[in-house]
């Protein structure tokens, strides 16, 4: 059926503001700004001006303000669908009218209450699901620009992180570069220093057992962790580079016996 137009010729909803109708039947559009061609009619193609991600790719061009009304108008719709749905008749151009129809195929069961509120719900709804993929995009972004393996997203400090910029909401001032370097550093070592006195005592109880561990680096440098178990847990102690040092029984027991001397003889397991 073709869209009903009015006086001047041109069609009513306004999505054809902003793509160019391309084939005969107005199933695809071409966007205006991205210069794009979404099939489905009409209706897909608001959604990707809108930025919805809703079975369809986001226009990436599109200004903030186009974007925003289109939103507003996909939000009225999903309301008239429900009022509809109650028996209230409302006038709509046939593009609208076979919006309506998908909108109410796809999202049944699944719709906001009508009421003075319910638009914006659903706006913030879509503007929510739009904004967490704006973000995940910046992570990501701040990420491949700061060489930081991928793996330290499964880092929880750093899930815990992004909760805590969560609760404090909008207007969130992040650490400067002073504040990274010395003030919260210094707080982390301290607080460091502080449970590292907390499994020393525990040493004493039962005892600790010293453990050594030599791996060589990228730059092939031969190093020698040194660390101390006990029933509380096991604590990272020192690092040793014995790159240039002859592995002779001597050294190794000179390098040992310094450890020792640190933890205390008395400490070491029986």
């Amino acid at each position: 059926m073709a869209s009903r137009k009015n006086s001047s010729g041109n069609r009513l909803n306004v999505g054809w503001q902003h793509g160019i109708d391309i084939d005969k039947n107005s199933r695809k559009v071409q966007c205006k700004y991205c210069q794009k061609i979404i099939s489905g009619g009409i209706f897909r193609f608001k959604q990707h001006l809108a930025c919805t991600r809703k079975d369809i790719e986001p226009c990436h061009q599109v200004p903030e303000n186009i974007k925003q009304m289109i939103l507003g108008v996909l939000v009225k719709n999903l309301e008239a669908t429900e009022k509809k749905r109650k028996a209230l008749q409302y006038s709509v151009n046939e593009d609208d009218d076979d919006e309506i129809k998908e909108i109410s195929s796809k999202d049944k069961g699944k719709r906001v209450a009508s009421g003075s509120g319910s638009t914006q719900t659903t706006l913030n709804q879509l503007l929510k699901k739009d904004i967490r993929e704006e973000a995940c995009r910046q992570i990501a972004k701040f990420f491949y620009t700061s060489a930081i393996p991928f793996n330290c997203v499964k880092n929880p400090e750093f899930l815990k992180a992004l909760e805590l910029v969560t609760k404090r909401g909008p207007g969130f001032k992040p650490p400067s570069y002073y504040d990274i370097r010395e003030k919260y550093l210094k707080q982390e070592v301290d607080q460091t220093m502080n449970l590292l006195e907390e499994y020393k005592l525990e040493w004493k109880k039962p005892g600790c057992s010293i453990m050594s561990d030599g791996w060589t680096d990228k730059k092939r440098r031969c190093i020698c962790n040194f660390l101390v178990n006990s029933p509380k847990g096991m604590v990272f102690l020192s690092s040793v580079d014995t790159s240039n040092m002859s592995k002779t029984a001597d050294k190794v027991f000179e390098i040992l016996d310094a450890i020792v001397e640190r933890i205390g003889e008395e400490m070491l397991s029986k």
